[in-house]
């Protein structure tokens, strides 16, 4: 298909899938002639993956090529894919945060302790959290340990279903995309569920 079909199928201008192809996350399509490039579905398929990570994931470009490099690597174990998408996500979320007190890293670690979690001592969320503790010490709040266990386990929950849906696909390379998108897509669907359920809890507290 001409990049205008292209286009009209994936909802990207023709100007955005050039500048993809030059970005190095979408591949070139196949000279067909002196002026004529031609498309199939897999560049489709591959603008809507890309659209996802940088308009709804907020991945910058860079850290999405990343997450598309590591994907495109059939060598890399499953893990270690789940691993850059992880670190890709939480590059761009923490750039411009300073870096965790050794207290809050403390309590991170305690945490992950009480929560049973094994070999997450160099776990990029490891620093989220200790940041997350600064931020609400910043603003005069302090988080007990109470809050942030009940916060494990809820995530210890969603983590558990996201694998579940991985494991339920036979495809090995498509087991490990939803795992990439699943990383990427998953805090802003946490963040939007989480919404409603305050909304909801607010409600029925007469709050």
């Amino acid at each position: 298909m001409l990049i205008s079909q292209v286009s009209q199928l994936s909802g990207a201008p023709a100007a955005t899938i050039k500048y993809y192809v030059r970005a190095g996350l979408l591949p070139a399509g196949t000279r067909s002639g002196e002026n004529r490039t031609s498309y199939d579905e897999s560049h489709v398929d591959r603008l809507r993956l890309i659209r996802a990570m940088l308009e709804v994931g907020k991945l910058s470009v860079s850290s999405a090529a990343a997450v598309l490099a590591a994907l495109d690597d059939s060598s890399k174990p499953i893990a270690e894919t789940f691993e850059v998408a992880q670190n890709a996500l939480a590059r761009d979320a923490v750039a411009d945060v300073s870096e965790p007190s050794d207290e809050s890293i403390a309590r991170a670690d305690a945490v992950i302790d009480r929560a049973g979690w094994a070999n997450c001592g160099d776990n990029v969320g490891r620093r989220i959290v200790a940041q997350t503790i600064d931020g609400f010490a910043k603003a005069g709040h302090h988080m007990s340990d109470e809050y942030l266990d009940r916060y494990a386990a809820a995530a210890d929950i969603v983590a558990a279903a996201d694998l579940d849906a991985v494991g339920a696909i036979a495809d090995p390379s498509e087991r490990t995309e939803l795992m990439v998108v699943g990383t990427v897509l998953g805090d802003p669907l946490s963040l939007g569920l989480r919404r409603i359920a305050q909304a909801h809890r607010t409600s029925e507290r007469n709050l």
